[in-house]
């Protein structure tokens, strides 16, 4: 998928990830980027720099997603790109209280839901659409001591895989973006759990969003910024008890009881 003259919504655009690919974007020459985000002061940072158009939601919401997508092409045409990438991440285990759980799902996984439930079937009618999913390598493989991020990442790299599935010769493309350590806000919070950042390459999100850009052109289902997920991905798939085991190993490692 090439960006040139296409509509293009991200959400979580206000910093990290979703900030730096509108950046990146807007050097494609869009017709229009919009710019969504929780935060509608840090959406309007980025869209005062890349002249894109900012827009305050709660991904969470499903009316919230109906209002971004219907006012987003009643202002300027179908959208040819909806990049699902706001999410957040947490400490947390099945001691964690059921409000924090549902909170993830909402975020990590069901906003993904709400945002196709109102694009796919223009996409159908035109014959065209692209779906990005920002989930994660926790979404492959797991996170060491937060387990409502590896089950809601996962939950939606499956989503999106459904949607590939379901609608991939239909004229809709997907792709699920899933790197490991990225130098946002969330790292910083995971970093209180997770050891492993530290001696981990930490890529900086417009190193990620060189990388999207090219895994758009080339449609590819998954996106890896870190190219050393997809050995541990099939290791995981070639011989699941020895990853489990490997794993185990490590947590003893980094988080000891």
């Amino acid at each position: 998928m090439e960006l040139k003259g296409k509509v293009v919504v991200i959400t979580g655009a206000g910093s990290g990830i979703g900030a730096a690919m509108a950046t990146r974007f807007a050097s494609e020459e869009p017709s229009s980027l919009v710019i969504a985000d929780l935060d509608y002061e840090a959406a309007v940072a980025v869209a005062e720099e890349v002249d894109g158009q900012p827009f305050a939601i709660d991904v969470a919401d499903e009316d919230a997603n109906r209002k971004l997508v219907g006012e987003t092409e009643d202002s300027f045409g179908p959208i040819d790109l909806f990049c699902a990438n706001a999410g957040f991440g947490v400490v947390g285990s099945e001691q964690s209280t059921a409000s924090d759980w549902e909170q993830m799902w909402r975020v990590n996984t069901l906003s993904h839901v709400h945002a196709a439930k109102f694009l796919v079937p223009g996409w159908l009618a035109r014959g065209e659409g692209y779906f990005l999913s920002t989930a994660s390598a926790a979404g492959l493989l797991t996170n060491l001591g937060a387990a409502q991020y590896s089950v809601t990442k996962h939950a939606a790299v499956a989503f999106a895989e459904w949607l590939a599935v379901t609608y991939g010769d239909r004229g809709i493309g997907v792709s699920c973006l899933c790197p490991q350590f990225v130098d946002t806000p969330l790292v910083e919070k995971m970093s209180e759990i997770d050891s492993l950042i530290t001696t981990a390459a930490v890529l900086d999100p417009a190193e990620v969003a060189d990388v999207v850009v090219d895994g758009l052109r080339e449609e590819r289902f998954l996106i890896l910024p870190h190219p050393e997920v997809a050995k541990y991905f099939q290791n995981k798939a070639s011989d699941h008890d020895r990853w489990i085991s490997g794993m185990q190993k490590l947590r003893r490692a980094v988080l000891p009881e």
